[in-house]
């Protein structure tokens, strides 16, 4: 997927990634950004230095989602790629337990990190399979493939981020449907500065927000899957797999290092 002449849609898109993500398809050449985000005036911000549009959407809300994209193909023509990039964080609680984040995050999480990627699909896929292409690229997280000490509902829903993703992909890649799943560790962004220091996240550094879109940008050239701005989380996941039980024990470690009881 190249984006020169492209329609493109982020969500997210006012701030962190999904704003340097707009930027850098602008570069690129897309022919037209459409920059959505819960905040107007962000979005609105971002939109105004891309001569792009925006749209205030909470993603959480699926026939809002389903009629920014009516609106959207209705206005400027199909979307080619949409990139379904809004997140949260939350934290285990005062107490650190996994089960310790109180059910508002959980459900938040769950509908913000997976749904939104569903309902997207949802609006997109009839129009791109009748077109036999289109593209998705999910925002997920490299805690989806590893996990996050201290954020069990960021690690559980971040999970199921790729697992959606890798259905996506397994279903609609027949019909011309491409998928990319975008797995950072520690990004320098608002919510990162939230934080009194990145944790575990952080031990192979924090990237730009303009390095991930770098890496994001030869990802989609490349048709590729996984997406990794950290390239040692491929080395991790492999690791995981080939011995679980240690792999947990090296994590188990890492949440003593950083979360001391």
């Amino acid at each position: 997927m190249y984006v020169k002449d492209r329609i493109v849609t982020v969500t997210g898109g006012g701030s962190g990634i999904g704003e340097a993500l707009c930027k850098r398809f602008h570069k690129e050449g897309a022919k037209k950004i459409i920059v959505i985000d819960q905040y107007e005036e962000r979005a609105k911000n971002v939109a105004s230095l891309l001569n792009g549009d925006a749209y205030q959407v909470d993603v959480r809300d699926e026939r809002a989602i389903m009629y920014a994209v009516a609106d959207i193909e209705s206005r400027f023509g199909a979307i080619d790629l949409f990139c379904s990039n809004a997140g949260i964080l939350g934290g285990d609680g005062e107490d650190g337990w996994a089960t310790g984040a109180d059910n508002e995050i959980w459900q938040a999480m769950w509908e913000i990190h997976v749904m939104s990627h569903v309902w997207a699909a949802r609006a997109c896929l009839p129009g791109m399979i009748s077109r036999g292409q289109g593209y998705f690229l999910n925002t997920a997280s490299a805690a989806g493939i590893l996990n996050q000490v201290g954020d069990a509902a960021y690690s559980t829903t971040k999970h199921a981020a790729v697992g959606f993703s890798e259905a996506l992909a397994i279903t609609h890649g027949d019909d011309g449907i491409g998928v990319s799943c975008l797995c950072p560790q520690a990004v320098s962004t608002r919510m990162l500065a939230g934080l009194d220091s990145p944790g575990t996240a952080g031990v192979d550094g924090v990237l730009t927000a303009e390095q991930v879109a770098d890496a994001v940008v030869k990802g989609l050239e490349e048709n590729r899957f996984l997406i990794l701005p950290h390239p040692e989380v491929a080395e991790y996941s492999a690791k995981k797999t080939e011995n679980y039980d240690r792999w947990i024990g090296g994590m188990r470690k890492l949440r003593r290092r950083f979360l001391p009881s």
